[in-house]
């Protein structure tokens, strides 16, 4: 808790609205919210920067704004991309002369929320489609892969960050009120989703299939009339199951590991990338022509 002398400001007359090119700035300015994280007060140094161009307006007494100045360097942390609501709302009290007890307090309780909600709409809906549909333009060579992605994710970012801004400041405390009254249902709803997608991609881009081809006896080709050797298709055999079973499994293990056994995502990398070399070397995984390096008879056709 900071001194009490940083508890009241001197000069209690509410100051005039922010006119439109500072709040453009701070929206601006909020890009770089992380630029000084540290582990002690997260993201302060750099909410801070951020709203001094509107704290230096509404404060036009020193001592005053000495005061918002420190305790707006208290802790703080929440999603980079929803920030400006919490600007909005906390330059909304700055504005009135709020009491900064009240301002601190509405600040925290207005950054936790939009940590669960910006994830599930960002990391886990937003950017897993976005990434999934451009790195498929991407691979195929299209150019217009990773500048869609940017487009769509900086556009979508840079949008919510202006009319959150505009709409929280424009209704003060009582944008808390909107945001906490469904945001469990929200969350839920948003994670669900992401979960979806993220099911979809792994069934859609994941081509890890089995290249195992069991010798079964001979029969007869309905083209040339002939006898031929009869294979049994083990990846047809697990279609006919489920569809991209291998893929899932690869997905599953790496959540297990992750989750269950803290692993990082570095060590289930080399971890795929072992069994991706060892599965192709011994023709474990379909690879199209490749011929493996060591001779295995369920390859020899």
């Amino acid at each position: 808790m900071e001194s009490n002398k940083y508890l009241t400001y001197v000069d209690k007359t509410p100051a005039k609205p922010l006119d439109k090119s500072t709040l453009n700035k701070m929206v601006w300015r909020s890009l770089n919210l992380q630029a000084a994280f540290n582990y002690e007060r997260m993201q302060a140094a750099g909410w801070l920067w951020s709203i001094l161009p509107g704290l230096e307006k509404i404060h036009t007494n020193k001592e005053d704004l000495s005061t918002s100045m420190t305790h707006n360097m208290e802790f703080f942390n929440t999603h980079p991309f929803l920030v400006t609501f919490v600007m909005g709302i906390v330059l909304s009290l700055e504005q009135q002369k709020a009491d900064v007890n009240l301002i601190r307090g509405v600040r925290t309780a207005a950054m936790g929320p939009l940590g669960g909600i910006g994830d599930a709409l960002f990391w886990f809906t937003l950017v897993p489609i976005t990434a999934g549909i451009t790195a498929n333009m991407a691979i195929g060579g299209s150019i217009a892969g990773p500048i869609l992605y940017f487009l769509i994710t900086f556009g979508v970012e840079m949008a919510l960050r202006y009319w959150l801004m505009y709409w929280s400041y424009d209704l003060g405390t009582r944008a808390i009120e909107v945001l906490t009254k469904n945001a469990r249902e929200f969350t839920h709803a948003a994670s669900l989703l992401g979960v979806f997608i993220v099911g979809a991609l792994t069934c859609n881009y994941g081509s890890t299939a089995l290249g195992i081809l069991i010798p079964n006896g001979t029969k007869i080709d309905p083209a040339t009339k002939k006898t031929v050797e009869n294979f049994i298709d083990i990846q047809a055999l697990l279609n006919g199951i489920l569809p991209a079973l291998i893929p899932l499994g690869l997905t599953l293990m790496c959540y297990t590991l992750i989750k269950k056994k803290n692993w990082s995502p570095t060590k289930c990398i080399l971890l795929l990338l072992v069994i991706g070399i060892v599965g192709c070397a011994f023709g474990i995984w379909s690879s199209g022509e490749y011929t493996p390096l060591v001779p295995v008879p369920w390859r020899v056709k």
